[in-house]
This record gives structure tokens, C-alpha cells and sequence, in this order.
């Protein structure tokens, strides 16, 4: 009896230091959270642009700070595993060296590369146009897919296999946004789902639980009393749209269907004629570009503006079709937060169409030629040694001049205009008025962006840094033009909706970067002149040589996973897998659906009782 005893206060003992060394781990682990969420970048910013704008112009901001956030983990990935290996083994830093590899079985003409580096003498505005378009100095720096030219690197005995390295940090850099997009979006699907499932339920957990009783400072608490005003109000607007919709007439849904069908007949004109626009500029640019002209000042200039002719015309497009987007859908009579997705839709084919006409006139020139101009080489080895470089070159134009045109707006388009509505009493410009902050618009600009950055990464590893920059920069441009030049919308904008909706044509803009890689990377045949896969037909050959080199177990293991017998039970394996989670999930719905009404049985039940338990003490 007293060996159970103590047995049983040795237990006790041990359960009660777990139950203490618990209760210290979650504290110290809430008081870490607490710390952190004081280093979470721009969270006063945001904080007061909620409650003096409402959560919807809010949640564009939190998806401006989620992209810099993207950027940055992806340039630390890319320069870990691109660029610092690299400049290690060129410096011979740690004891390392790098190999280099000529190709084998191929024309020299092939291998000739001579970048447009700057020689002698040169002036100041050389060096500015080639920061604005990517060539001369900067043509030959660890910017762009060229300057990596190594094959295997030496750290001491380790033996570095560079080409692998370099391809899969680009699978990993889209793996990682793929997934950590699929993650915020099942989030954004959550909060959607508990807000559509009731509106009620949602009206009465602002009113009744929306303030936070552990804010003390008095400037924090009016932010907090000016969101949910905002989201109150954004309700009752909606409720009312609801309600006005319900109570149209026969006449009244006819005018607006057929204006809707006159409106969308216009859109899809304008649609079609940017896309006419850049196909007949690109293909006037790539039959002008080349033609050899005088040496003098006047016709470089006219060559060089031929060059950037398609550049030009895609930014006009890009400014003006939204402009005009969001002008027509004011006449369509739609839901403020339908209106942002709809006008989004819009846009989103013509700035990423766009990038795909560019693109597909690149390919057009790079592996199509004249007469047996690239059998060779497999591509135009005469315009495009390095053809993976003036892609890069491609891609960091556009991303340099959609900054530069954001910048110009901004100074001379946005706070001009505030300058003359509030200074002039002219008639037209007082109808103009106070420009609205415009979220689809500003959302599209940096999605375009984002976009070619996931394009660019593999031909230039270090844009995802310049894309880091630009977005934080954006970040303040944005904020001091809805600060001093944008009044609060009068149609308020659901934050929930509005975030869930952005990720989703984020991850649309993501699977079209996905086309245009996967072709350069599987068919186009890689530059024998530079970059890591000279020894390659295309970039996708370094994986099944790097799979030979396992043991033949391996092997054989590796194969048969990518082949068809493999690939075809699998996928229909996933197929059933999801079929059941869906209807697993309709048959949680309905649970939750009979459950809600079982509640409202009750609370009517309750009611009646407490009805006649009155009337009876009345009586």
C-alpha cells in the first residue's frame, strides 16, 4: 500500500510539472506573438487607412505588404541559391572553384556571344538608358540569365551541381507562391463562407461582439469605432441594393439587362481592338526594327522608338482600358463588391493578353527563321546568341516603365487634378470632382506586375529584389495619394470579399506564368552561348541526366513515377479523394443547415412559453 502511494504521488507529481511547464509554454509563446505583431510591417499604416477608408481600400493595402513579403523570401531564395553560389566560386571565396564546360557536337557560331557591354568614353545618358532598358553595364552583371555561366562549383570537395540548383529554385520559387497564395485564399474562402452563410448572424457579431475591449489607447479605439462603422455601413448598403433589385419591375429589369448586353458589346470591342493594336505593333516593329538605316542621330531615334513601339502601345492600353472599364460599369447597376470583381475580370485580359502577345512575338522571332537560319543552333543564334538574356531584358523594361508610369500618374495626373478641384471653381472641373480611390484599377497594377516578375525570375534571378522595391515604394505613393487626394468612396466595399477575389486573380496571373515558363524551359532550345544549360538541348535535360547518374534502383523508381502507368491510377485516385471531400463537405453543410434550424425551432419555442407563462400570470 505505501509503494502505491508514493507511486501515485509520483504521478501526480509528474502530471502537475506537465500541467505548470504547459501553462508556461503557451505564455511565453502568447507573449512572443504579442512582440511579433509589433515588428509586422506597416501595421499602424494600415491600421489607420482602415479607419479612415474603410477594410475594403484596407485590404488592398495588406495585399501590397503580402506581395513585398512574396518578393523578398523569393530574392532570398533565388540569391542563396543562384547568385551567391556564383559570385563564391568566381572570387574564390571559401576555398571554392567553378568549372566551366564547352558544349559538345555544336557549331562554334553557335557559342559566340559578345555582350553590349560599354567600352571607352561614355556619356552620362548612356548610362540611363541602359538602367531603363537593361542593356550595356548592366547586360553583363548578375542581373540576367547570361552572367551565369557555370556549370558545377567546387566549395572545398563539395561538388555544387549549378544547372539543377538553378532550375529547381525556380520550381521552388512557384511552388512557394502557388501554395502560400492557396493558403491565404482558403483563409479569405472561410471568412467569405461564414459571411455569405448568414447575413444576419454576421450584422449581429459586429454590433453585439465587434469591439475589442483590450484596446486602451484612444486612438487606436477611434480606428477601431471607424472600421466597423465602415462595415455596418458597407451591410445596410448592400441590404439595400438586395432590396432594390427585389422590388424591380418587369420594365425596369429590362432597360437594365439590355443596357448591360449594349455595355458589354462595347467592352468586348475594346478588347478586341487592343489586341489588334499590339499584334499589328509588334509585328510593324519586328519587320521595321532591323532594317539597317543611317548612322546618324535622327534615325537611331526612330529606330530605337520602333524598338519600343509594342512597349508603348501595351502601357496605353494598360492605363486607358481600365480607365474606360470603370467608367462603363457605374451605368450597369451592380453590387459594389461585384463591380470590383467584374471590372477586374476585365482588365485581367487585357494586361496579361498583353504580356502573352509580347511574348509569343519573342518566341516567333527566337526559334523561327528564314531558310535553314536555325538549324544550327535549334534558334536565331544571329539576332539572339543569349536569347534567355533579352528576355530578361524584356520583362525588366516592363516592370521598370509600369513603375515609372505608376510614379508619373501620381505626380502629374492625380494631385494636379486635386489642385484644380480645390482651387478652381470651374464648372467642369468641379464635375470631375475628388478622384475615388480606385481598388480593381490599383489591384490590376500590381497583379500585371507581380505576373512579370514570375515570368522574369528565371531569366533575370535578381528582378524578384526589384520587385521588392517597387512594391514598397507603391506602398507609400499609394498611401499619400489616397491621404491627400482621394475622399472616402460613397459606395462602401466589403473587405472579406474583396481580399478572397484578389488572391484569385492572383493565382490566375501565377498558372498563365506557368505556360510561358514551361515553354521555355521543355521546348525552346536553351542559348549555347551562355547560362548554366550550354550543354543542354533545353533547360528540362539536366533532370533525367542528373537521374542517371543514381543507382539503377533509383532510377528505375524516379521513371516509373513520371510515366503513364504511374501518372493515370494517381490521378484517378485524386479524383475519388475529392469527390468525397466534396461530398463529405455537402454533407456538413446540411448538418449545419438542420442544426440552425433546430435552434430556430427552439428559440420560437421558448418565445410561445414565455408568452403564455405571461398571459397566465396576467390572467
Amino acid at each position: 500500500r505505501s509503494s502505491l502511494q508514493a507511486e501515485t504521488e509520483r504521478l501526480s507529481r509528474w502530471k502537475k510539472w506537465r500541467r505548470t511547464s504547459s501553462e508556461s509554454l503557451k505564455k511565453a509563446l502568447s507573449e512572443v506573438k504579442g512582440l511579433a505583431s509589433y515588428l509586422v510591417l506597416w501595421r499602424h499604416g494600415i491600421r489607420s487607412i482602415e479607419g479612415k477608408f474603410g477594410a475594403g481600400i484596407q485590404s488592398y493595402f495588406s495585399f501590397l505588404r503580402f506581395l513585398v513579403l512574396l518578393n523578398f523570401i523569393t530574392f532570398i531564395l533565388m540569391f542563396s541559391f543562384v547568385t551567391l553560389p556564383t559570385i563564391i566560386s568566381k572570387y574564390g571565396i571559401f576555398n571554392s572553384t567553378a568549372a566551366y564546360t564547352s558544349p559538345k557536337n555544336i557549331d562554334n557560331i553557335c557559342t559566340i556571344y559578345v555582350p553590349n557591354g560599354n567600352k571607352g568614353l561614355v556619356y552620362f545618358y548612356t548610362y540611363l538608358k541602359d538602367l531603363l532598358s537593361g542593356t550595356g553595364f548592366l547586360e553583363v552583371t548578375s542581373l540576367f540569365y547570361g552572367y551565369y555561366s557555370v556549370d558545377t562549383v567546387w566549395i572545398s570537395i563539395m561538388r555544387y551541381n549549378f544547372p539543377l540548383a538553378y532550375l529547381l529554385a525556380t520550381f521552388a520559387y512557384l511552388a512557394l507562391s502557388f501554395l502560400w497564395i492557396i493558403k491565404r485564399s482558403v483563409e479569405g474562402f472561410k471568412h467569405n463562407l461564414v459571411h455569405d452563410a448568414d447575413p444576419f448572424q454576421s450584422y449581429c457579431n459586429k454590433v453585439f461582439a465587434g469591439w475589442d475591449f483590450g484596446i486602451t489607447d484612444p486612438n487606436a479605439a477611434r480606428l477601431k469605432h471607424r472600421s466597423l462603422q465602415y462595415e455596418l455601413q458597407t451591410d445596410l448598403q448592400e441590404e439595400k441594393l438586395k432590396q432594390k433589385i427585389a422590388e424591380r419591375t418587369m420594365e425596369e429589369k429590362l432597360r437594365i439587362y439590355s443596357l448591360r448586353i449594349f455595355i458589354n458589346i462595347i467592352v468586348i470591342a475594346i478588347l478586341s481592338g487592343c489586341f489588334y493594336s499590339i499584334y499589328r505593333v509588334t509585328v510593324f516593329s519586328q519587320e521595321n526594327s532591323n532594317v539597317s538605316i543611317r548612322n546618324d542621330t535622327r534615325t537611331d531615334l526612330v529606330n530605337l522608338l520602333v524598338q519600343y513601339l509594342p512597349s508603348m502601345v501595351i502601357t496605353v492600353a494598360n492605363f486607358i482600358g481600365p480607365q474606360i472599364f470603370a467608367f462603363l460599369i457605374r451605368f450597369e447597376d451592380y453590387t459594389p463588391a461585384f463591380e470590383i470583381k467584374l471590372t477586374l475580370l476585365r482588365c485581367v485580359f487585357v494586361r496579361l493578353a498583353n504580356i502573352g502577345v509580347l511574348l509569343f512575338s519573342l518566341w516567333s522571332q527566337i526559334s523561327v527563321c528564314d531558310g535553314d537560319k536555325c538549324k544550327p543552333c535549334g534558334y536565331n543564334y544571329k539576332l539572339y546568341p543569349c536569347w534567355e538574356s533579352d528576355v530578361g531584358q524584356e520583362m525588366y523594361k516592363l516592370m521598370i516603365f509600369d513603375f515609372i508610369v505608376i510614379l508619373a500618374v501620381a505626380l502629374f495626373v492625380d494631385f494636379p487634378r486635386k489642385l484644380l478641384v480645390t482651387h478652381c471653381s470651374c464648372k467642369l472641373v468641379q464635375w470631375f470632382g475628388h478622384k475615388e480611390f480606385e481598388i480593381s484599377d490599383n489591384v490590376l497594377e500590381i497583379i500585371y506586375g507581380q505576373t512579370i516578375c514570375w515570368i522574369g525570375t528565371f531569366f533575370s534571378p535578381l528582378l524578384p529584389l526589384i520587385a521588392t522595391i517597387k512594391y514598397f515604394i507603391i506602398f507609400y505613393v499609394k498611401k499619400t495619394v489616397l491621404i491627400h487626394t482621394c475622399k472616402p468612396a460613397a459606395r462602401p466595399i466589403r473587405a472579406s470579399s474583396s481580399n478572397f477575389f484578389f488572391l484569385v486573380v492572383l493565382l490566375i496571373g501565377l498558372l498563365l506564368a506557368f505556360i510561358p515558363l514551361g515553354v521555355s524551359i521543355a521546348r525552346i532550345p536553351s542559348s549555347k552561348a551562355c547560362g548554366p544549360f550550354r550543354n543542354f538541348n533545353t533547360s528540362w535535360e539536366v533532370v533525367p541526366d542528373t537521374i542517371l547518374q543514381f543507382p539503377r534502383g533509383l532510377q528505375q523508381v524516379l521513371f516509373g513515377i513520371a510515366s503513364e502507368a504511374f501518372a493515370v491510377p494517381f490521378f484517378v485516385i485524386l479524383c475519388i479523394m475529392m469527390f468525397y471531400v466534396i461530398a463529405l463537405a455537402r454533407a456538413h453543410k446540411r448538418v449545419v443547415e438542420q442544426l440552425r434550424e433546430q435552434l430556430l425551432l427552439e428559440s420560437r419555442d421558448k418565445m410561445f412559453l414565455i408568452r403564455k407563462i405571461t398571459e397566465a400570470q396576467k390572467n
